[in-house]
């Protein structure tokens, strides 16, 4: 497709994935983030921070002049401290909610505008319905806070269940229960899916994204391995076209195709389409954002989606009709 992917999307990056020797929010925060900074490719970012705060207000000033749409993964903090935000046990439920509320306050220093987490373990077929009523309440909590504190709206990143993050979102029906519910009182609630999740949940993208449309606000871009075997199996977002992985450019393209004919893309609003990589044995930082610049490229220019366009703003216009004229009877 020759008109640029700028028209309808900011290509974002998950800056601690990139460079995972951040994650703890510590080592070279401000160098790399300055790197995804002076890349004119990117048009958004998700970050972690720095402890340090001295550190993290320096990314924020950097931030704040980078034109850069920043994101506040809160989600890369709650793993590696095993957060629960749907734990049965009250004061690991109130650590893990405390966790992300420490997220907020660093978000207001790094000048994101937005920020995302993740749900808590599955804990099996008998207490996934109270499971649901804990995580519920937990977010609310966040909701809340993040608005009060620093008026930035809350996401929820699906993850999968059973192979790796064993997360209670999870399958896309019960992730829209769970928007569905947030959403009566955070009306700015949101999801967002991975390109690599959708595999580890055994979803094809075609037939799930339809069911949570109406409540993504961010999509991330990734590779997986399913074979056992392999060193890089589970959500290790190996880069794309390794030996194993799941997802190359044919696989790219007809998400992009799925996210154009759902409406999530459209020339109306650029949306937030991030990648989420990370280098393994062999393979540099530099090499997994050329690898992932590279793959992005060559399935946008194999796109044909003039005619979705249209049909996704006619459809629309339709929509808008037909309840103009239902009010007016």
């Amino acid at each position: 497709m020759k008109t640029p992917w700028d028209m309808y999307m900011k290509v974002g990056i998950v800056h601690p994935m990139a460079f995972p020797e951040t994650l703890r929010q510590e080592g070279p925060v401000f160098e790399t983030i300055r790197r995804i900074a002076e890349d004119e490719f990117f048009g958004a970012i998700d970050i972690v921070g720095a402890k340090d705060e001295k550190v993290r207000k320096e990314v924020g000033v950097l931030l704040k002049y980078s034109r850069l749409q920043v994101n506040f993964a809160a989600q890369s903090v709650l793993l590696p401290l095993k957060g629960d935000l749907n734990a049965e046990d009250p004061e690991a439920r109130k650590r893990a909610i405390q966790i992300v509320k420490e997220c907020v306050d660093h978000a207001v220093d790094l000048n994101a505008s937005s920020l995302s987490i993740l749900s808590g373990y599955d804990p099996g077929p008998n207490k996934r319905k109270k499971a649901m009523e804990l995580l519920i309440d937990s977010i609310k909590q966040i909701c809340y806070y993040a608005r009060e504190r620093a008026g930035i709206p809350v996401a929820l990143k699906i993850f999968d269940r059973e192979i790796e993050k064993k997360s209670l979102i999870g399958p896309v029906d019960e992730a829209k229960k769970l928007a569905e519910a947030i959403r009566q009182d955070y009306p700015d609630f949101g999801l967002i899916h991975d390109l690599s999740h959708l595999p580890l949940l055994g979803e094809d993208p075609a037939k799930v994204l339809p069911v949570i449309k109406d409540y993504l606000v961010a999509m991330h871009m990734g590779n997986c391995v399913l074979d056992k075997s392999n060193p890089l199996y589970g959500d290790q977002h190996p880069l794309f076209g390794v030996p194993g992985g799941v997802n190359d450019v044919e696989e790219l393209r007809n998400y992009l195709k799925t996210l154009f004919e759902i409406g999530f893309l459209r020339g109306k609003v650029r949306r937030f389409v991030g990648f989420e990589i990370k280098p393994h044995a062999g393979v540099t930082s530099e090499m997994v954002i050329a690898n992932a610049k590279r793959t992005l490229t060559e399935a946008w220019a194999g796109l044909e989606i003039s005619q979705l366009c249209v049909f996704t703003e006619e459809k629309e216009n339709l929509i808008n009709i037909a309840h103009q004229i239902s009010k007016e009877q």
